[in-house]
């Protein structure tokens, strides 16, 4: 039985800041269900948003940008800590030895996206993830306090008197878990972008924190609000690959196949508006023109300014075909970044004690109805800091548990045998891109409630049972959750979008789903607008 002060699950920004910060304070084990590089953070192109330029920019307009992008759902207190803290942590990132682009006379290369009044996003060309993901991951590695467990998978969350104090852990290929134990948990696990049939996500991203989280008890709030990126490279058959907002900071235009724009007729930002808005004005023009895409455009742009910001871009779309410099790409929108997951507190506590969570799985009220460009990476680093100052500051933490477990984990499932899961995975993708994708209405949402109370009677709970299957378990209850708090809530609002309930709701509220509450409720948020 393994034994940690602080077990992580997830090796992306969040959980690799944390486990560096907690690393001084005790013994940390890290897993990871895949490669340690393997992570939505290592996919991120755009960068991360911070005011760095007090001369052109200020805290209150980051604020403003935040609150504006989502939609009265922010909770104004959280906006306002995290995005104060914004400076420090890319200082922290710094320090660490992340290399973010300079000008020439040694001030920060800052690059604008959509939805920001300023320029304020810090970035390393157009693969700013993956240099910090590579950059943490190097400092992790040499961490002798930090065992890092990669290819292991968590089934499941331990409780023992009401609290959170391990997991169960499928090693590599197996299918019969151990238990892990610690002082305190955090999950760091990222989205659920696999819930679609189109997603910049990696395969990884099977809402797997928040399906555990759930399980344990925990609340899970406004997981509706999915966020759609706009602009990902068309290629049928293939994985989506993401094209960055700061594509059209810099310029590039949205354009029909016959050369026409479209965007200035849904907003007056155009190009530069903010993601949900640019995402559903290019589904309802493809709706409308009977498109499988639309075009996107920079090639008015110096081709030395396009290849110098954006050379992993220019240098995928040529390998495709395409050249950036000289004609316009066929895009298509995908599902991105999931805005709600497990409720935290300032400090990163869940609603069960010992349980923390960082990143995309957390809800911390940041994002609100609609992700601000650049702030996800922001949010990993300033989550993780909170967390690991909250487990500083406790006078005591609980000793590491040496009981053996009240429960065994039962055997193996023997419905991963007798189920096709890679076709149910489809169907499953299929049915939510369909009933809960860019456009949603009551009758496709109250089908698809339906349809996953069916499903879940075809799913074993047992946290037993190879990857795969366990990941199919973790989908099935996402699909419910959102499907079923998308339903409930009858108003459009950010990046969730009901036709038959176009207005905004007077009151702000957050959608709550727990384990032991028969339906999803609202839950009003104190002072947002």
């Amino acid at each position: 039985m393994p034994s940690f002060d602080f077990l992580i699950i997830g090796s992306g920004t969040a959980g690799l800041s944390t486990a560096l910060g907690l690393s001084r304070l005790g013994r940390v084990g890290l897993v990871s269900k895949g490669r340690a590089d393997d992570s939505a953070s290592d996919r991120a192109q755009g960068g991360i948003a911070a005011v760095m330029d007090m001369d052109h920019d200020s805290i209150a307009l980051h604020i403003e940008d935040t609150l504006g992008a989502g939609a009265g759902l922010c909770h104004p207190q959280a906006v306002r800590q995290i995005i104060g803290r914004g400076p420090d942590a890319v200082r922290q990132l710094i320090d660490w030895g992340v290399p973010f682009d300079r000008q020439p006379d040694g001030s920060w290369h800052l690059t604008r996206e959509g939805g920001h009044q300023a320029r304020r996003v810090l970035h390393s060309a157009d693969t700013t993830g993956h240099v910090i993901e590579s950059t943490l991951l190097r400092r992790v590695l040499a961490e002798p306090a930090i065992q890092m467990a990669e290819g292991h998978y968590a089934s499941d969350l331990w409780l023992t008197e009401d609290r959170c104090q391990g997991a169960w852990v499928l090693p590599p290929k197996g299918d019969h878990p151990e238990l892990w134990t610690a002082r305190a948990v955090v999950l760091a696990s990222g989205g659920a972008g696999q819930l679609y049939l189109h997603t910049s996500n990696p395969l990884v991203a099977t809402g797997d924190g928040i399906a555990l989280a759930w399980r344990a008890g925990a609340e899970i709030a406004n997981l509706e609000f999915i966020q759609f990126h706009p602009t990902t490279l068309y290629q049928p058959g293939s994985q989506p690959f993401l094209l960055s907002e700061a594509l059209r900071g810099e310029g590039a235009i949205l354009r029909l196949p016959d050369g026409s724009t479209f965007l200035e007729r849904y907003d007056p930002r155009a190009e530069l508006a903010p993601r949900d808005i640019v995402a559903r004005a290019i589904d309802l023009e493809m709706k409308q023109h009977q498109l499988d895409y639309v075009t996107l455009d920079i090639s008015a742009q110096p081709a030395t300014l396009v290849r110098r910001h954006f050379p992993a871009i220019f240098a995928h779309c040529r390998a495709q075909g395409y050249d950036l410099t000289r004609e316009s790409i066929p895009v298509v929108p995908a599902a991105h970044y999931s805005c709600g997951g497990v409720v935290v507190d300032e400090a990163g506590r869940s609603t069960i004690p010992g349980l923390y969570a960082a990143g995309e799985v957390s809800s911390t009220g940041l994002h609100g109805a609609n992700r601000l460009a650049s702030n996800s990476l922001l949010e990993c680093v300033v989550g993780a800091a909170a967390i690991v100052a909250d487990l500083e500051g406790q006078a005591r933490l609980p000793d590491r548990p040496r009981q053996t477990p009240g429960r065994s984990p039962g055997q193996p499932t023997t419905a991963a045998r007798r189920t096709d899961i890679n076709a149910l995975r489809q169907n499953l993708q299929v049915n939510m891109w369909q009933a809960a994708g860019i456009v949603r209405n009551d009758e496709g949402l109250r089908a698809a409630c339906a349809y996953w109370d069916e499903r879940g009677t075809h799913i074993s709970d047992s946290l037993c049972g190879p990857q795969p299957y366990q990941e199919l378990r973790n989908l099935c209850q996402c699909a419910k959750i959102l499907t079923c708090a998308a339903l409930l809530r009858e108003e459009s609002r950010g990046c969730h979008f009901n036709s038959d309930h176009p207005q905004r709701r007077a009151v702000a509220a957050d959608s709550i789903s727990q384990r032991d509450q028969q339906s999803p409720f609202l839950r009003p948020i104190p002072g947002a607008a």
